[in-house]
């Protein structure tokens, strides 16, 4: 286990778990803690032995969203000042966002503002019933503007227009009924249902999970027209991949 000033990392096998370590403030964002997590993304994208990652938060939530202090200095920074402060978190949302192996974000307590923008990025997210969620920038006169890519390809634009000009809170089920959330269960489960995820992920192909979010990227938000050849050209190649070749062949046989 290594622990930073700001998350902590834990590897279980193939499996990275990165717990955001500052309870104190619910595990609000600063530049400290948005500097380490891109560091550790960077790092986790070349690791070829890693075959998933857990997000959590260390204390009673999740993450809060900004840390006061943190914005009480940006609202001193000059413009430039603040371009670059954004380009660094979103620096940091891309570069999770690109890890070829699956995300999985493990929410309680509160998610708020960036803590649910990581939600938004993860690509399996597990809630406790009792989490909650909001896009609460509107509140501060801010915007939720580096996250809003990635909100708008999880929630849609109906259920983001009404979340980000408003900035209330939601709870878990609701997330679930919009995209955020795939899974809401008891606070006491939350463990035992990320770990069912992980036993259905190491069943499957690494290579063909980390080219399935890649082609997601690709042909998000283009018409069938655009990506009719890339798609075919993209099974094309999946099919007579060592990996595919190999699993192909284990199933047809009825062998592990």
């Amino acid at each position: 286990m290594s622990v930073s000033s700001t998350i902590q990392l834990r590897r279980l096998a193939n499996v990275e778990y990165v717990t955001l370590n500052r309870p104190e403030v619910r595990n609000a964002f600063n530049e400290h803690l948005i500097a380490e997590m891109t560091n550790w993304a960077e790092r986790a994208a070349t690791d070829q032995g890693l075959r998933a990652v857990v997000i959590d938060g260390a204390g009673a939530s999740f993450s809060a969203g900004a840390d006061l202090a943190w914005m009480a200095k940006m609202a001193g920074y000059t413009r430039d000042q603040n371009v670059r402060d954004a380009r660094a978190a979103a620096a940091m949302f891309a570069a999770i966002d690109r890890l070829s192996v699956p995300v999985i974000a493990q929410v309680h307590g509160a998610a708020l503002g960036g803590g649910a923008g990581l939600a938004a990025v993860a690509d399996i997210v597990v809630a406790a019933e009792d989490a909650t969620f909001g896009f609460t920038e509107v509140k501060l006169g801010l915007i939720p503007a580096v996250i809003a890519p990635y909100v708008l390809a999880k929630i849609g634009q109906s259920a983001a227009r009404e979340l980000f000009v408003t900035g209330r809170r939601f709870d878990a089920a609701y997330a679930r009924t919009i995209g955020l959330v795939h899974a809401v269960v008891p606070a006491g489960q939350l463990v035992d249902t990320v770990n069912k995820y992980l036993i259905e992920l190491a069943a499957n192909g690494p290579e063909a999970m980390g080219e399935a979010k890649a082609l997601l990227r690709r042909i998000a938000n283009r018409t069938i027209a655009d990506v009719t050849a890339m798609t075919a050209e993209a099974i094309a190649d999946r099919r007579v991949s060592d990996e595919a070749q190999k699993l192909m062949k284990a199933f047809l046989t009825k062998k592990k």
